[in-house]
């Protein structure tokens, strides 16, 4: 569930034409580090924001965090691309990247099996409360989203 940054940082990244994928946060109280992820809504592997983009974006949350009281004034904004392992967080990413390579972590055995499981994302279930996942033995299992403490895609060179 976001919460009020998260919606505001994620309601000016779409008026950018940008979609918020991730917001970290990390520093101290005093002087918060906010590392804010961002991807275009349309992007596929290999095809997404530009370093434009990020500026713009960077821009962008920079002046929402000045014109809010609940940022202390000296604060560290880091805002990125999602790199090419791009995190899998919202249930929209699951949809979208249907078909790719996944690996997904848990703090205990996923599908009764280990705590990192990796193979083809075939998508949640209609109740979104299930990550399917085709194994590379070609077995498919399903996996409860609250199991699971990361997910992403997984990147392969050659």
């Amino acid at each position: 569930m976001a919460d009020a940054l998260e919606q505001a940082i994620e309601n000016s990244l779409v008026e950018q034409g940008l979609e918020l994928v991730e917001l970290e946060r990390a520093g101290s109280r005093h002087r918060p580090i906010l590392r804010v992820r961002v991807d275009r809504p349309e992007s596929r592997p290999g095809a997404g924001v530009t370093l434009d983009d990020c500026a713009r974006a960077s821009r962008a949350v920079e002046a929402l965090l000045e014109g809010r009281g609940d940022i202390p004034e000296r604060y560290t904004l880091e805002v990125s691309s999602p790199g090419v392992e791009r995190p899998l967080v919202r249930e929209r990413d699951f949809a979208r990247f249907a078909g790719e390579q996944v690996a997904l972590k848990g703090a205990a055995p996923l599908a009764g099996r280990t705590k990192r499981l990796e193979g083809t994302l075939i998508g949640l279930e209609e109740d979104g409360g299930g990550v399917r996942l085709r194994l590379p033995d070609g077995e498919e299992v399903t996996v409860a989203r609250a199991d699971i403490t990361r997910a992403h895609l997984v990147f392969r060179w050659g």
